[in-house]
């Protein structure tokens, strides 16, 4: 997440309103003209960053929005939880991490669907996937492939999409960095769900892992989502459940 904000930080004129700023181990991550929690939300803190809390709270104030933090249980203690309850932040939810050491699957895919990556001239394509997938808005298109599309040519990026007799109807990509790779993002178009193209996807991007000489390749998804269902039918393990703190 911290490459990819960079990246669209970097477009032209920073149209998204990009910051990014570290208060010790805790990343904050902001956007002005996207409100959604992921791109507005605290990574990576850890008791030794109580000292920074009111800073970090202070940081999204300035700027209007709302605040919330993404705690992995192995950071943090009581303490600091306690902390978040009395500045008036409570838990709303659950995230599942998940992780799996790559493998070859050699599954024969049937002959009306085919996997490949996607071209630099299809990011429209991938944004329709993306934003009807998603449940977002059309207008949300044009956005959503140049926030993308400067990642087509960054170090570690690939994106790929799931074919239905030549129709695109699923979407999926990876980062990689330090032999590991990072299942960041996939959806389908309502129209071609229960096909098992999640599942083609993940398989996929796992062996395009071991093909790069990944040692790990890790995911997220909601807890006991769809997402969640698919990666333990493929063998995917949970690591663990960080939970969500938002600002009431």
């Amino acid at each position: 997440m911290h490459d990819r904000m960079i990246a669209i930080q970097n477009r032209t004129g920073n149209p998204e309103g990009i910051e990014v700023k570290r208060f010790g181990n805790a990343l904050c991550l902001y956007s002005k003209t996207m409100p959604w929690g992921s791109f507005n939300t605290v990574k990576g803190i850890t008791n030794t960053e109580l000292e920074y809390l009111d800073s970090i709270i202070a940081f999204y104030r300035e700027r209007e929005r709302k605040i919330q933090f993404e705690i992995v249980p192995s950071f943090v203690d009581a303490n600091l939880l306690k902390q978040l309850s009395d500045r008036g932040f409570y838990q709303s939810g659950f995230h599942t991490s998940t992780y799996i050491e790559p493998k070859l699957f050699n599954d024969q895919l049937p002959e009306h669907i085919r996997i490949q990556e996607l071209n630099e001239d299809q990011f429209e394509t991938y944004a329709m996937i993306h934003c009807r997938g998603t449940g977002l808005p059309d207008n949300g298109i044009a956005p959503v492939a140049a926030n993308n599309k400067v990642l087509f040519n960054r170090a570690g990026w690939k994106f790929f999409i799931a074919y239905v007799n030549d129709e695109p109807a699923a979407a999926a990509v990876m980062y990689l960095k330090d032999d590991i790779a990072s299942l960041t993002f996939a959806a389908t178009l309502p129209a071609f769900r229960g096909l098992g193209l999640h599942q083609l996807l993940l398989k996929r991007r796992i062996e395009e892992a071991k093909q790069n000489n990944c040692r790990l390749v890790v995911g997220q998804c909601n807890f006991l989502s769809q997402s969640h269902r698919n990666m333990e039918r493929i063998g995917m393990k949970i690591g663990y459940i960080r939970t969500k703190w938002t600002e009431r």
